[in-house]
């Protein structure tokens, strides 16, 4: 099996440690190399500049189905040449009263080729 990691560093830098005050931003650091800024969703105070949790899980949705199509479509010998996704996360209560990302749309918009 595979294990993938993620570094997440957080600091208060100082600030007040209240809900109002305290930062969100905090940096996610990946196995090849790539750190990126994240912080909250905007509505839990959060930069929006920064990716927060919820894009970021609609994000692996939408490159995990992406890159599974690819496959598939390359092993049965079809040529795409583009592949766009406007993927939607939703965010709503669960059946117990939770806010949670209940569905995820995926959109794909696939431009093919070749003869197949």
């Amino acid at each position: 099996m595979s294990e993938y990691k993620v570094t997440l560093k957080w600091k208060r830098s100082g600030a007040e440690f209240s809900y109002q005050k305290y930062p969100r931003d905090h940096t996610l650091s990946f196995g090849g190399g790539v750190t990126i800024s994240a912080t909250a969703a905007p509505e839990y105070l959060g930069n929006p500049a920064y990716v927060n949790p919820e894009e970021a899980f609609v994000a692996s949705l939408s490159s995990c189905h992406m890159l599974t199509f690819l496959a598939i479509a390359c092993k049965q010998k079809f040529v795409l040449d583009s592949y766009e996704d406007e993927a939607v996360g939703h965010m709503e209560k669960n059946v117990d009263g939770k806010l949670a990302i209940t569905r995820v749309e995926l959109r794909p918009k696939i431009e093919w080729s070749g003869d197949r």
